[in-house]
């Protein structure tokens, strides 16, 4: 599969030498680090033979930067945090769940992977279209950023692309921001709109449109809005 290994602000060049030698290990090479740590010599040294997975490395300023031209976004982060809104379901797929909704696709696909200490935040979360979670005990639930990445990607090396092809993340933005314009304009309440955005983008997500999907339901959202009601 076409696979973006994004690394958020990594704190320890040691990691990222890890992480780049398990892509090479797995079949994958496209690494992006946004805002890292220097990489210095420990760090090409735990990359070992992946040191041009290293030396390849996109660096950029903005996570907006790191996912251009991607079809779908998937978050890692902890089971602790997913569901605090209960009105808002946001199921965190096991990593051979992921691999298994991503059979048979066609896109480019981005893991971001979050900081060391604290993950990704919330608002870096909320730009994905799906979340992976790793289970494990209560009581010790942390895991070193390389020992995830290990469980995410071996099961990520197994998925057999295809020919569904994903709708591009750049449509998909289109597709919200009309959505968005349209519930703006029949006076959607306001306090429930960015939460309602955000649930249509989880809803979204999970359905993983194709470029025909989006064409479609922008002509259903016009309907919507130019079509008089019906008289009973």
């Amino acid at each position: 599969m076409k696979l973006r290994v994004v690394l958020v602000e990594p704190m320890y060049d040691g990691n990222v030498g890890s992480i780049a030698r398990l892509m090479k290990n797995l079949g994958f090479y496209k690494l992006v680090l946004v805002n890292p740590c220097p990489i210095e010599d420990f760090g090409y040294a735990m990359a070992s033979h992946a040191r041009d997975v290293m030396e390849n490395a996109q660096v950029v300023d903005s996570l907006e930067e790191a996912l251009e031209g991607t079809n779908l976004v998937v978050g890692s982060s902890g089971v602790l945090i997913l569901n605090t809104d209960e009105h808002l379901r946001v199921p965190g797929l096991k990593p051979e769940e992921l691999a298994f909704k991503l059979q048979k696709t066609k896109g480019e696909v981005a893991l971001l992977l979050g900081r060391e200490d604290n993950g990704l935040t919330r608002d870096e979360l909320r730009i994905c279209d799906m979340i992976v979670t790793i289970p494990t005990s209560q009581e010790y639930p942390i895991m070193n950023i390389s020992h995830a990445a290990a469980l995410i990607l071996y099961q990520l090396s197994q998925v057999e692309p295809g020919e569904i092809a994903l709708a591009n993340g750049d449509d998909m933005d289109r597709l919200y921001d009309h959505l968005k314009s349209e519930l703006a304009g029949v006076q959607y309440p306001s306090h429930k709109l960015d939460k309602t955005m955000l649930m249509m983008k989880r809803i979204f997500g999970r359905a993983q449109l194709t470029d025909r999907e989006v064409q479609t339901l922008h002509g259903v959202i016009r309907s919507l809005r130019w079509q008089p009601r019906s008289q009973k």
